[in-house]
């Protein structure tokens, strides 16, 4: 598996298939390095990370998608400790996530390191668990 920094020619793949990102937004994203694209041996894409910034000073990793039949191979693990690697190499000391209550990445993220910071309420929304990890 291959990690490397988005470009403007993985546009349409992000938008066809992040429906968690306005479209407006994929461009100014890729243009400043915060998607980064999995690829296999053959160079083709099979998920993306995307992140961005809390409170505009501290990495928040937004989103993670491997295709179906990548899971469970360790590529989500690889690519989290590859985005750490580069918040530190950036002076970063704290890098954070959420992930909602009902989902099984809470407990990806714990096996990671990250621990729980609070958590988010929304009207007619599962709990959204904010999770953070220092990196140094």
């Amino acid at each position: 598996m291959k990690i490397v920094v988005a470009t403007d020619s993985d546009y349409g793949y992000i938008r066809d298939r992040d429906h968690h990102i306005l479209e407006s937004l994929i461009l100014p994203k890729i243009k400043e390095n915060q998607i980064y694209m999995l690829r296999n041996q053959i160079e083709s894409n099979i998920g993306w990370m995307r992140y961005g910034y809390f409170w505009d000073n501290t990495p928040f990793m937004n989103m993670i998608w491997i295709d179906e039949q990548y899971r469970g191979k360790g590529v989500g693990k690889q690519v989290v400790h590859f985005w750490e690697d580069e918040m530190k190499q950036k002076g970063f000391k704290l890098v954070m996530t959420s992930t909602l209550a009902n989902e099984e990445a809470q407990h990806f993220y714990r096996k990671l390191g990250y621990r729980d910071a609070g958590c988010l309420l929304l009207e007619n929304e599962p709990l959204e668990i904010m999770l953070t990890k220092i990196i140094i």
